[in-house]
Protein backbone atom coordinates (compact mmCIF):
# COMPACT_ATOMS: atom_id res chain seq x y z
CA UNK A 1 0.00 0.00 0.00
CA UNK A 2 1.20 3.71 -0.84
CA UNK A 3 1.18 6.17 2.64
CA UNK A 4 -0.35 9.25 0.46
CA UNK A 5 0.75 11.98 2.56
CA UNK A 6 4.23 10.88 2.37
CA UNK A 7 3.96 10.64 -1.32
CA UNK A 8 3.43 13.49 -1.82
CA UNK A 9 5.47 15.17 0.69
CA UNK A 10 8.40 14.33 -1.28
CA UNK A 11 7.37 16.04 -4.63
CA UNK A 12 5.69 19.29 -2.20
CA UNK A 13 9.44 19.25 -0.93
CA UNK A 14 11.45 19.40 -4.08
CA UNK A 15 8.93 22.52 -5.27
CA UNK A 16 9.94 24.09 -2.13
CA UNK A 17 13.39 23.49 -2.60
CA UNK A 18 13.37 24.73 -6.12
CA UNK A 19 11.01 27.60 -5.17
CA UNK A 20 14.15 28.61 -3.49
CA UNK A 21 12.67 28.03 0.50
CA UNK A 22 15.30 26.73 2.96
CA UNK A 23 15.57 22.93 3.80
CA UNK A 24 15.09 24.42 6.99
CA UNK A 25 11.25 24.76 6.76
CA UNK A 26 9.44 21.44 7.17
CA UNK A 27 7.03 20.53 4.30
CA UNK A 28 4.00 19.46 5.90
CA UNK A 29 0.59 18.25 4.33
CA UNK A 30 -3.18 17.48 5.59
CA UNK A 31 -5.92 15.57 4.85
CA UNK A 32 -8.75 17.74 4.17
CA UNK A 33 -11.70 17.93 5.79
CA UNK A 34 -15.21 16.39 4.88
CA UNK A 35 -15.85 19.65 2.50
CA UNK A 36 -15.00 18.17 -0.93
CA UNK A 37 -14.59 21.24 -2.57
CA UNK A 38 -11.17 21.45 -0.53
CA UNK A 39 -9.71 18.52 -2.26
CA UNK A 40 -8.40 14.97 -1.13
CA UNK A 41 -5.16 16.71 0.58
CA UNK A 42 -4.81 20.57 1.53
CA UNK A 43 -0.84 22.24 1.29
CA UNK A 44 -1.46 24.93 4.43
CA UNK A 45 2.59 25.18 5.76
CA UNK A 46 3.38 27.83 2.69
CA UNK A 47 1.37 30.78 5.05
CA UNK A 48 3.57 29.88 7.87
CA UNK A 49 6.73 29.88 5.90
CA UNK A 50 5.86 32.53 3.90
CA UNK A 51 5.25 34.86 7.49
CA UNK A 52 8.58 33.88 8.56
CA UNK A 53 10.19 34.60 4.91
CA UNK A 54 8.18 37.97 5.82
CA UNK A 55 6.99 37.97 2.24
CA UNK A 56 3.63 37.30 0.44
CA UNK A 57 1.98 34.15 1.16
CA UNK A 58 0.33 33.84 -2.09
CA UNK A 59 2.97 34.72 -4.06
CA UNK A 60 4.97 32.23 -2.26
CA UNK A 61 2.29 30.15 -3.31
CA UNK A 62 2.41 30.55 -6.64
CA UNK A 63 5.86 29.61 -6.89
CA UNK A 64 5.34 26.52 -5.61
CA UNK A 65 2.45 25.61 -7.01
CA UNK A 66 3.91 25.62 -10.24
CA UNK A 67 6.89 23.80 -9.09
CA UNK A 68 4.99 21.16 -7.28
CA UNK A 69 5.03 17.96 -10.05
CA UNK A 70 1.69 16.11 -9.60
CA UNK A 71 1.47 14.59 -13.27
CA UNK A 72 -0.48 11.74 -13.51
CA UNK A 73 -1.09 11.82 -9.80
CA UNK A 74 -4.13 14.75 -9.46
CA UNK A 75 -5.12 18.27 -9.84
CA UNK A 76 -3.99 21.30 -7.99
CA UNK A 77 -5.48 24.62 -6.82
CA UNK A 78 -4.17 27.83 -5.59
CA UNK A 79 -6.48 29.27 -3.07
CA UNK A 80 -5.79 32.58 -0.98
CA UNK A 81 -4.61 33.24 0.94
CA UNK A 82 -1.61 30.39 -0.27
CA UNK A 83 -3.46 26.92 0.08
CA UNK A 84 -2.35 24.39 -2.06
CA UNK A 85 -5.79 21.94 -2.55
CA UNK A 86 -4.86 18.74 -4.72
CA UNK A 87 -7.71 16.17 -5.68
CA UNK A 88 -6.55 13.34 -6.71
CA UNK A 89 -7.54 11.86 -10.62
CA UNK A 90 -9.66 8.73 -10.21
CA UNK A 91 -7.30 6.83 -12.75
CA UNK A 92 -4.39 7.18 -9.99
CA UNK A 93 -6.86 6.01 -7.27
CA UNK A 94 -8.10 3.05 -9.45
CA UNK A 95 -4.11 1.92 -10.22
CA UNK A 96 -3.65 2.00 -6.76
CA UNK A 97 -6.87 -0.09 -5.43
CA UNK A 98 -5.49 -2.24 -7.75
CA UNK A 99 -2.22 -2.67 -6.60
CA UNK A 100 -3.62 -2.77 -3.30
CA UNK A 101 -6.12 -5.50 -4.39
CA UNK A 102 -3.13 -7.70 -5.52
CA UNK A 103 -0.65 -7.14 -2.67
CA UNK A 104 -0.75 -9.24 0.30
CA UNK A 105 0.96 -7.10 2.17
CA UNK A 106 -1.26 -3.67 3.33
CA UNK A 107 1.43 -1.86 5.18
CA UNK A 108 4.89 -1.99 4.18
CA UNK A 109 7.86 -2.32 6.36
CA UNK A 110 10.19 1.09 8.10
CA UNK A 111 13.04 1.41 6.14
CA UNK A 112 14.68 2.37 9.48
CA UNK A 113 14.19 -0.43 12.11
CA UNK A 114 14.71 0.64 15.73
CA UNK A 115 14.96 -1.43 19.02
CA UNK A 116 11.51 0.53 20.73
CA UNK A 117 10.80 -0.85 24.29
CA UNK A 118 7.08 -0.19 25.24
CA UNK A 119 7.21 0.02 29.18
CA UNK A 120 3.40 -0.57 29.65
CA UNK A 121 0.55 -2.00 32.24
CA UNK A 122 3.01 -2.61 35.25
CA UNK A 123 0.65 -4.01 38.06
CA UNK A 124 1.94 -4.46 41.87
CA UNK A 125 2.11 -7.58 43.41
CA UNK A 126 0.18 -9.39 45.49
CA UNK A 127 -3.02 -6.84 44.55
CA UNK A 128 -5.42 -7.48 41.84
CA UNK A 129 -5.74 -5.52 38.44
CA UNK A 130 -7.85 -2.92 38.67
CA UNK A 131 -9.62 -0.35 36.13
CA UNK A 132 -6.73 1.75 37.12
CA UNK A 133 -4.69 -0.52 35.10
CA UNK A 134 -6.55 -0.64 31.69
CA UNK A 135 -5.41 2.23 29.98
CA UNK A 136 -2.24 1.30 30.35
CA UNK A 137 -2.51 -2.21 29.09
CA UNK A 138 -4.60 -1.24 26.47
CA UNK A 139 -2.91 1.63 25.03
CA UNK A 140 0.60 0.09 25.00
CA UNK A 141 -0.30 -3.03 23.78
CA UNK A 142 -2.02 -1.59 20.61
CA UNK A 143 1.33 0.40 20.05
CA UNK A 144 4.03 -2.68 20.18
CA UNK A 145 0.97 -4.22 17.75
CA UNK A 146 1.43 -1.62 15.40
CA UNK A 147 5.62 -1.09 15.76
CA UNK A 148 5.75 -4.64 15.20
CA UNK A 149 3.51 -4.47 11.73
CA UNK A 150 5.87 -1.55 10.93
CA UNK A 151 9.11 -3.89 11.24
CA UNK A 152 10.33 -2.48 13.89
CA UNK A 153 12.58 -4.65 16.84
CA UNK A 154 9.67 -4.47 19.43
CA UNK A 155 10.59 -5.15 23.43
CA UNK A 156 7.75 -5.51 25.36
CA UNK A 157 8.72 -4.76 29.19
CA UNK A 158 6.01 -5.11 32.02
CA UNK A 159 7.90 -3.16 35.02
CA UNK A 160 5.81 -4.89 37.67
CA UNK A 161 5.99 -3.65 41.54
CA UNK A 162 7.71 -7.00 43.25
CA UNK A 163 10.05 -5.11 45.72
CA UNK A 164 9.70 -2.48 48.54
CA UNK A 165 8.41 -2.23 52.11
CA UNK A 166 5.13 -3.66 51.37
CA UNK A 167 6.73 -7.07 50.66
CA UNK A 168 8.00 -6.65 54.41
CA UNK A 169 4.69 -6.04 55.55
CA UNK A 170 3.24 -8.95 53.84
CA UNK A 171 5.90 -11.77 54.91
CA UNK A 172 5.91 -10.41 58.47
CA UNK A 173 1.79 -10.80 58.20
CA UNK A 174 2.33 -14.33 56.85
CA UNK A 175 4.75 -15.08 58.86
CA UNK A 176 2.99 -14.51 62.19
CA UNK A 177 -0.67 -15.56 61.12
CA UNK A 178 -0.41 -17.77 58.00
CA UNK A 179 2.76 -19.74 58.66
CA UNK A 180 0.94 -22.83 56.90
CA UNK A 181 -1.15 -21.58 54.66
CA UNK A 182 1.07 -19.70 52.39
CA UNK A 183 1.16 -22.44 49.61
CA UNK A 184 -2.83 -22.33 49.25
CA UNK A 185 -3.11 -19.14 48.98
CA UNK A 186 -4.96 -17.14 45.77
CA UNK A 187 -4.49 -13.21 44.81
CA UNK A 188 -7.82 -12.18 46.08
CA UNK A 189 -6.80 -13.29 49.74
CA UNK A 190 -3.22 -11.73 48.85
CA UNK A 191 -5.50 -8.57 48.13
CA UNK A 192 -7.41 -8.98 51.45
CA UNK A 193 -3.69 -9.29 53.29
CA UNK A 194 -2.20 -6.71 51.89
CA UNK A 195 -4.58 -4.45 53.03
CA UNK A 196 -4.52 -5.44 56.60
CA UNK A 197 -1.04 -5.53 56.75
CA UNK A 198 -0.70 -2.12 55.50
CA UNK A 199 -3.46 -0.97 58.50
CA UNK A 200 -1.44 -2.83 61.03
CA UNK A 201 1.85 -1.21 60.10
CA UNK A 202 0.35 1.98 60.42
CA UNK A 203 -1.27 1.42 63.65
CA UNK A 204 1.50 -1.09 65.28
CA UNK A 205 4.67 -0.22 66.11
CA UNK A 206 5.51 -3.66 66.87
CA UNK A 207 4.30 -5.35 63.77
CA UNK A 208 6.35 -2.20 61.86
CA UNK A 209 9.58 -2.81 63.19
CA UNK A 210 8.83 -6.64 62.35
CA UNK A 211 8.03 -5.49 59.04
CA UNK A 212 11.21 -3.28 58.53
CA UNK A 213 13.36 -6.54 59.55
CA UNK A 214 12.02 -8.92 57.02
CA UNK A 215 12.47 -6.44 54.22
CA UNK A 216 16.11 -6.16 55.24
CA UNK A 217 16.40 -10.03 55.57
CA UNK A 218 14.99 -10.21 51.64
CA UNK A 219 17.43 -7.62 50.77
CA UNK A 220 20.17 -9.77 52.13
CA UNK A 221 18.41 -12.76 50.68
CA UNK A 222 17.45 -14.89 53.60
CA UNK A 223 15.78 -18.15 52.32
CA UNK A 224 12.49 -17.80 54.17
CA UNK A 225 11.64 -14.43 53.14
CA UNK A 226 12.78 -14.79 49.80
CA UNK A 227 10.41 -18.38 49.72
CA UNK A 228 7.53 -16.14 50.65
CA UNK A 229 8.73 -13.56 48.32
CA UNK A 230 8.76 -15.69 45.54
CA UNK A 231 5.72 -16.92 46.20
CA UNK A 232 4.05 -14.16 46.30
CA UNK A 233 5.22 -12.85 42.60
CA UNK A 234 4.26 -16.49 41.34
CA UNK A 235 0.30 -15.97 42.53
CA UNK A 236 -0.18 -12.25 41.57
CA UNK A 237 2.01 -13.22 37.90
CA UNK A 238 -0.11 -16.57 37.23
CA UNK A 239 -3.38 -14.25 37.90
CA UNK A 240 -2.58 -11.42 35.78
CA UNK A 241 -1.74 -14.10 33.03
CA UNK A 242 -5.00 -14.82 32.90
CA UNK A 243 -5.78 -11.38 32.55
CA UNK A 244 -3.71 -10.51 29.63
CA UNK A 245 -4.89 -13.76 27.77
CA UNK A 246 -8.46 -13.00 28.48
CA UNK A 247 -7.88 -9.79 26.58
CA UNK A 248 -5.85 -11.03 24.14
CA UNK A 249 -2.59 -8.93 25.38
CA UNK A 250 0.42 -9.68 24.00
CA UNK A 251 2.15 -9.70 27.23
CA UNK A 252 3.44 -12.68 28.87
CA UNK A 253 5.91 -13.96 31.76
CA UNK A 254 9.11 -13.61 29.58
CA UNK A 255 8.27 -9.74 29.53
CA UNK A 256 7.76 -9.87 33.32
CA UNK A 257 10.74 -7.38 34.57
CA UNK A 258 10.12 -5.93 37.52
CA UNK A 259 12.01 -4.02 40.39
CA UNK A 260 13.85 -6.24 42.10
CA UNK A 261 15.72 -7.14 38.91
CA UNK A 262 18.22 -3.72 39.13
CA UNK A 263 18.64 -4.03 42.60
CA UNK A 264 22.43 -5.09 41.95
CA UNK A 265 22.75 -1.68 40.37
CA UNK A 266 21.40 0.79 42.83
CA UNK A 267 24.82 1.01 44.87
CA UNK A 268 26.89 1.93 42.09
CA UNK A 269 23.88 4.21 40.65
CA UNK A 270 23.70 6.61 43.57
CA UNK A 271 27.60 6.84 43.66
CA UNK A 272 27.85 7.82 40.28
CA UNK A 273 25.33 10.06 40.85
CA UNK A 274 27.01 11.44 43.69
CA UNK A 275 30.44 11.33 42.26
CA UNK A 276 28.87 13.55 39.00
CA UNK A 277 27.60 16.47 41.67
CA UNK A 278 23.83 15.72 40.72
CA UNK A 279 23.29 13.65 43.71
CA UNK A 280 24.25 15.52 47.83
CA UNK A 281 24.02 14.27 50.91
CA UNK A 282 21.32 16.05 52.86
CA UNK A 283 20.46 15.09 56.77
CA UNK A 284 21.74 11.10 56.33
CA UNK A 285 19.91 10.89 52.97
CA UNK A 286 21.07 10.92 49.39
CA UNK A 287 18.96 13.93 47.56
CA UNK A 288 18.78 15.76 44.11
CA UNK A 289 17.45 19.47 43.63
CA UNK A 290 15.77 18.86 40.78
CA UNK A 291 16.58 23.09 40.65
CA UNK A 292 19.82 21.86 38.58
CA UNK A 293 18.05 20.24 36.02
CA UNK A 294 16.32 23.20 34.25
CA UNK A 295 16.38 26.57 35.64
CA UNK A 296 14.16 27.26 32.90
CA UNK A 297 11.58 24.85 34.44
CA UNK A 298 10.03 26.75 37.63
CA UNK A 299 8.03 23.69 38.28
CA UNK A 300 10.84 22.02 39.89
CA UNK A 301 12.64 24.88 41.32
CA UNK A 302 11.63 23.19 45.09
CA UNK A 303 11.69 19.62 44.10
CA UNK A 304 13.58 17.15 45.50
CA UNK A 305 14.09 13.60 44.51
CA UNK A 306 15.44 11.26 47.56
CA UNK A 307 17.06 8.46 45.72
CA UNK A 308 18.81 6.76 49.12
CA UNK A 309 16.70 7.39 53.06
CA UNK A 310 18.50 7.70 55.76
CA UNK A 311 18.17 3.87 56.54
CA UNK A 312 20.35 3.35 53.25
CA UNK A 313 17.20 2.11 51.91
CA UNK A 314 16.66 2.62 47.88
CA UNK A 315 13.59 4.21 46.21
CA UNK A 316 11.21 4.07 42.91
CA UNK A 317 13.39 6.35 41.61
CA UNK A 318 16.41 5.08 42.18
CA UNK A 319 15.01 1.85 40.40
CA UNK A 320 13.70 4.05 37.37
CA UNK A 321 16.88 6.05 37.03
CA UNK A 322 18.66 2.25 36.74
CA UNK A 323 16.41 0.98 34.93
CA UNK A 324 16.98 3.34 32.14
CA UNK A 325 20.70 3.30 32.07
CA UNK A 326 20.44 -0.38 31.85
CA UNK A 327 17.61 0.21 29.14
CA UNK A 328 20.21 2.14 26.72
CA UNK A 329 23.31 0.88 27.82
CA UNK A 330 22.36 -2.88 28.26
CA UNK A 331 19.37 -3.31 26.09
CA UNK A 332 20.91 -0.80 23.66
CA UNK A 333 17.27 0.73 22.89
CA UNK A 334 16.94 3.45 20.34
CA UNK A 335 13.68 4.79 21.43
CA UNK A 336 12.02 3.95 24.84
CA UNK A 337 8.05 4.54 25.54
CA UNK A 338 6.66 4.68 28.88
CA UNK A 339 2.54 4.44 29.40
CA UNK A 340 1.65 5.89 32.64
CA UNK A 341 -1.16 8.34 33.77
CA UNK A 342 -0.94 12.20 33.68
CA UNK A 343 -0.55 12.15 37.72
CA UNK A 344 3.16 10.78 37.05
CA UNK A 345 3.93 12.76 34.13
CA UNK A 346 5.96 15.27 36.58
CA UNK A 347 8.08 12.67 38.19
CA UNK A 348 8.84 10.76 34.85
CA UNK A 349 9.98 14.04 33.59
CA UNK A 350 12.42 14.49 36.20
CA UNK A 351 13.19 10.74 35.99
CA UNK A 352 14.30 11.61 32.91
CA UNK A 353 16.26 14.62 33.16
CA UNK A 354 18.44 12.78 35.90
CA UNK A 355 18.94 10.19 33.53
CA UNK A 356 20.28 12.39 30.78
CA UNK A 357 22.29 14.62 32.78
CA UNK A 358 23.99 11.51 34.00
CA UNK A 359 24.93 10.42 30.45
CA UNK A 360 22.90 7.08 30.85
CA UNK A 361 20.79 8.23 27.95
CA UNK A 362 22.84 8.75 24.70
CA UNK A 363 21.56 11.98 22.82
CA UNK A 364 20.44 8.97 19.74
CA UNK A 365 18.00 8.27 22.21
CA UNK A 366 14.45 8.89 22.02
CA UNK A 367 12.90 8.25 25.57
CA UNK A 368 9.00 9.38 25.93
CA UNK A 369 6.77 9.31 28.40
CA UNK A 370 3.09 8.98 26.85
CA UNK A 371 0.88 9.83 29.90
CA UNK A 372 -2.76 9.60 29.64
CA UNK A 373 -6.02 11.15 31.64
CA UNK A 374 -8.38 8.95 33.76
CA UNK A 375 -11.46 6.91 33.49
CA UNK A 376 -14.51 8.65 35.33
CA UNK A 377 -17.76 8.21 36.80
CA UNK A 378 -20.92 9.87 35.84
CA UNK A 379 -20.32 12.03 38.54
CA UNK A 380 -16.67 12.92 37.04
CA UNK A 381 -14.48 11.32 39.93
CA UNK A 382 -12.54 7.94 39.73
CA UNK A 383 -14.81 5.34 38.00
CA UNK A 384 -15.66 3.18 41.38
CA UNK A 385 -18.12 0.70 42.65
CA UNK A 386 -21.78 1.87 43.87
CA UNK A 387 -19.94 1.12 47.38
CA UNK A 388 -17.24 3.44 46.14
CA UNK A 389 -14.49 0.69 46.13
CA UNK A 390 -12.23 -0.07 43.36
CA UNK A 391 -13.16 -2.04 40.55
CA UNK A 392 -11.51 -5.04 39.61
CA UNK A 393 -10.58 -5.15 36.08
CA UNK A 394 -11.53 -8.96 35.62
CA UNK A 395 -14.50 -8.40 37.67
CA UNK A 396 -15.85 -5.50 34.98
CA UNK A 397 -14.74 -7.48 32.16
CA UNK A 398 -17.25 -10.12 33.22
CA UNK A 399 -19.96 -7.78 32.98
CA UNK A 400 -18.93 -6.39 29.93
CA UNK A 401 -19.77 -10.19 28.55
CA UNK A 402 -22.55 -10.63 30.29
CA UNK A 403 -23.99 -7.72 28.96
CA UNK A 404 -22.94 -8.90 25.76
CA UNK A 405 -24.16 -11.64 25.88
CA UNK A 406 -27.69 -10.49 26.45
CA UNK A 407 -27.56 -8.62 23.39
CA UNK A 408 -27.44 -11.78 21.49
CA UNK A 409 -29.70 -14.24 23.83
CA UNK A 410 -32.37 -13.27 21.13
CA UNK A 411 -30.20 -14.28 18.12
CA UNK A 412 -31.66 -17.98 17.21
CA UNK A 413 -29.69 -18.35 14.25
CA UNK A 414 -26.02 -18.03 16.77
CA UNK A 415 -25.86 -21.87 18.64
CA UNK A 416 -25.23 -21.22 22.35
CA UNK A 417 -21.59 -22.48 21.69
CA UNK A 418 -20.92 -19.51 18.88
CA UNK A 419 -22.69 -16.76 21.72
CA UNK A 420 -20.40 -17.68 24.46
CA UNK A 421 -17.28 -17.02 21.80
CA UNK A 422 -18.93 -13.97 20.10
CA UNK A 423 -19.92 -12.16 23.62
CA UNK A 424 -16.40 -12.55 25.00
CA UNK A 425 -15.40 -11.27 21.83
CA UNK A 426 -17.77 -8.29 21.52
CA UNK A 427 -17.82 -7.38 25.66
CA UNK A 428 -14.09 -7.23 25.94
CA UNK A 429 -13.57 -5.63 22.42
CA UNK A 430 -16.29 -3.18 23.75
CA UNK A 431 -14.38 -2.21 26.70
CA UNK A 432 -10.78 -2.02 25.17
CA UNK A 433 -12.17 -0.13 22.29
CA UNK A 434 -14.32 2.96 24.45
CA UNK A 435 -10.96 3.60 26.00
CA UNK A 436 -8.65 3.30 23.18
CA UNK A 437 -11.04 5.55 20.99
CA UNK A 438 -10.30 8.60 23.28
CA UNK A 439 -7.82 10.96 23.71
CA UNK A 440 -5.37 9.41 25.77
CA UNK A 441 -4.28 12.64 26.76
CA UNK A 442 -7.79 13.64 28.34
CA UNK A 443 -10.06 12.36 30.80
CA UNK A 444 -13.09 9.83 29.85
CA UNK A 445 -16.50 9.02 31.48
CA UNK A 446 -17.58 5.56 31.48
CA UNK A 447 -20.55 4.69 30.36
CA UNK A 448 -21.94 1.35 29.41
CA UNK A 449 -24.84 2.35 27.18
CA UNK A 450 -22.59 3.95 24.73
CA UNK A 451 -19.84 1.35 25.36
CA UNK A 452 -22.02 -1.64 23.82
CA UNK A 453 -23.88 0.69 20.90
CA UNK A 454 -24.00 -0.60 18.13
CA UNK A 455 -24.17 3.36 16.71
CA UNK A 456 -21.53 5.90 16.32
CA UNK A 457 -17.33 4.80 17.31
CA UNK A 458 -17.34 2.02 18.89
CA UNK A 459 -16.28 -1.61 18.38
CA UNK A 460 -19.66 -3.32 17.97
CA UNK A 461 -20.37 -0.82 15.21
CA UNK A 462 -17.25 -1.87 13.50
CA UNK A 463 -17.93 -5.50 14.31
CA UNK A 464 -20.96 -5.11 12.55
CA UNK A 465 -19.69 -3.47 9.61
CA UNK A 466 -17.47 -6.29 9.25
CA UNK A 467 -19.89 -9.05 9.38
CA UNK A 468 -22.30 -7.14 7.07
CA UNK A 469 -18.97 -7.38 4.45
CA UNK A 470 -18.55 -11.26 5.18
CA UNK A 471 -22.68 -12.05 4.45
CA UNK A 472 -22.19 -10.06 0.97
CA UNK A 473 -19.00 -12.20 0.10
CA UNK A 474 -20.35 -15.37 1.01
CA UNK A 475 -23.43 -14.55 -1.26
CA UNK A 476 -21.70 -13.66 -4.02
CA UNK A 477 -19.73 -16.69 -3.78
CA UNK A 478 -16.78 -14.87 -6.16
CA UNK A 479 -13.29 -15.76 -5.92
CA UNK A 480 -11.77 -12.13 -5.66
CA UNK A 481 -8.57 -13.12 -6.23
CA UNK A 482 -9.58 -15.07 -10.06
CA UNK A 483 -11.77 -11.60 -11.01
CA UNK A 484 -10.44 -9.58 -13.80
CA UNK A 485 -7.92 -7.04 -13.52
CA UNK A 486 -9.70 -4.17 -14.02
CA UNK A 487 -11.69 -1.73 -11.53
CA UNK A 488 -14.00 1.39 -11.97
CA UNK A 489 -15.86 4.07 -10.04
CA UNK A 490 -19.04 4.79 -10.98
CA UNK A 491 -20.62 6.60 -7.81
CA UNK A 492 -19.05 9.08 -5.31
CA UNK A 493 -18.84 7.04 -2.39
CA UNK A 494 -17.27 4.49 -4.31
CA UNK A 495 -14.70 6.86 -4.71
CA UNK A 496 -14.72 8.32 -1.28
CA UNK A 497 -14.31 4.76 0.29
CA UNK A 498 -11.11 3.92 -2.21
CA UNK A 499 -9.43 7.22 -1.10
CA UNK A 500 -9.86 6.75 2.42
CA UNK A 501 -8.50 2.63 2.24
CA UNK A 502 -5.48 4.24 0.53
CA UNK A 503 -4.86 6.44 3.45
CA UNK A 504 -4.70 3.34 5.82
CA UNK A 505 -1.01 2.91 5.45
CA UNK A 506 -0.45 6.78 6.37
CA UNK A 507 -2.21 6.75 9.22
CA UNK A 508 -0.31 3.88 10.78
CA UNK A 509 2.88 5.94 10.08
CA UNK A 510 1.15 8.41 12.23
CA UNK A 511 0.87 6.25 15.03
CA UNK A 512 3.97 5.17 14.75
CA UNK A 513 5.43 8.73 15.65
CA UNK A 514 2.51 10.39 17.89
CA UNK A 515 2.18 7.26 19.66
CA UNK A 516 -2.26 7.84 19.34
CA UNK A 517 -4.46 5.17 19.43
CA UNK A 518 -7.58 6.57 18.96
CA UNK A 519 -6.08 7.77 15.16
CA UNK A 520 -7.01 4.09 14.20
CA UNK A 521 -9.87 4.09 16.08
CA UNK A 522 -11.28 7.12 14.14
CA UNK A 523 -9.75 5.79 11.05
CA UNK A 524 -11.89 2.70 11.52
CA UNK A 525 -15.31 4.43 12.39
CA UNK A 526 -14.83 6.35 9.36
CA UNK A 527 -14.44 3.22 7.08
CA UNK A 528 -17.28 1.65 8.48
CA UNK A 529 -19.19 5.14 8.08
CA UNK A 530 -18.32 5.07 4.36
CA UNK A 531 -18.81 1.62 3.89
CA UNK A 532 -22.62 1.98 5.73
CA UNK A 533 -23.04 4.71 2.89
CA UNK A 534 -21.67 2.18 0.16
CA UNK A 535 -23.99 -0.67 1.52
CA UNK A 536 -27.00 1.54 1.43
CA UNK A 537 -26.33 3.02 -1.78
CA UNK A 538 -24.43 0.25 -4.37
CA UNK A 539 -25.69 -2.70 -5.11
CA UNK A 540 -23.00 -5.45 -5.28
CA UNK A 541 -25.15 -9.13 -5.64
CA UNK A 542 -27.73 -7.67 -7.56
CA UNK A 543 -25.59 -5.75 -10.34
CA UNK A 544 -26.43 -6.28 -13.15
CA UNK A 545 -23.14 -4.87 -14.99
CA UNK A 546 -20.01 -7.24 -14.66
CA UNK A 547 -17.52 -4.74 -14.54
CA UNK A 548 -19.36 -2.88 -11.87
CA UNK A 549 -20.43 -5.65 -9.45
CA UNK A 550 -16.67 -7.07 -9.53
CA UNK A 551 -15.40 -3.43 -8.69
CA UNK A 552 -17.82 -3.47 -6.19
CA UNK A 553 -16.56 -6.99 -5.03
CA UNK A 554 -12.80 -6.27 -5.11
CA UNK A 555 -13.50 -2.75 -2.78
CA UNK A 556 -15.59 -4.62 0.00
CA UNK A 557 -13.20 -6.88 0.21
CA UNK A 558 -10.28 -4.64 0.57
CA UNK A 559 -12.83 -3.07 3.09
CA UNK A 560 -12.55 -6.12 4.81
CA UNK A 561 -9.42 -6.96 5.29
CA UNK A 562 -8.33 -3.53 6.13
CA UNK A 563 -11.08 -3.65 9.35
CA UNK A 564 -9.88 -6.77 10.14
CA UNK A 565 -5.97 -5.70 10.00
CA UNK A 566 -7.07 -2.54 12.33
CA UNK A 567 -8.91 -4.76 15.19
CA UNK A 568 -6.38 -6.57 14.92
CA UNK A 569 -3.47 -4.05 15.58
CA UNK A 570 -6.13 -2.55 18.38
CA UNK A 571 -6.38 -6.16 19.96
CA UNK A 572 -10.09 -6.60 19.09
CA UNK A 573 -11.70 -9.44 17.79
CA UNK A 574 -13.20 -9.52 14.68
CA UNK A 575 -16.44 -11.72 14.01
CA UNK A 576 -17.96 -13.24 11.11
CA UNK A 577 -21.80 -13.32 12.94
CA UNK A 578 -23.56 -10.78 14.84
Amino acid sequence: MIDIKSFLIKKLSKAMISSGISKNFVASINQSSKNQKFGDYQIACIIQIAKKMNISSIKLAKKVYCLLDLHGIGKKKLVNPGFINIYLYDKWIIKNILKCSKSRILIRKTDRPKKIIVDYSSPNVAKNMHIGHLRSTVIGDSIVRILNILGHKVIRVNHIGDWGTQFGMLIAFLKVFKKNKIQFLNLDELDSIYKKSKKLYESNERFAKLSRRCVVKLQQGNKYCRMIWKKLVSITLSKNQEIYNRMNILLNLDDVKGESAYQSMLKKVVSDLVSKGIAIKSKGAIVIHCSQMNKSEKKYSNSVIVIQKQDGGYLYSTTDIACLKYRCQTLKAERILYYTDSRQKSYMSQIISIAKMAGYIPKSVSVEHHSFGMMLGDDKKPFKSRSGKTIILSKLLDEAVNKARSVLDNRNFISDIEKKEISNSIGIGAIKYFDLSKNKKTDYVFNWDKILSFNGNTSCYLQYAYTRIVSILKKSDTNICMLPNSFILTKKIERNLAVHLLQFEEKIKEIENNGLSNVLCLYLYKLSNLFSIFYKDCSVIYEKTVEVKNSRLKLIFLTKRILKTGLNLLGIDEIRKM
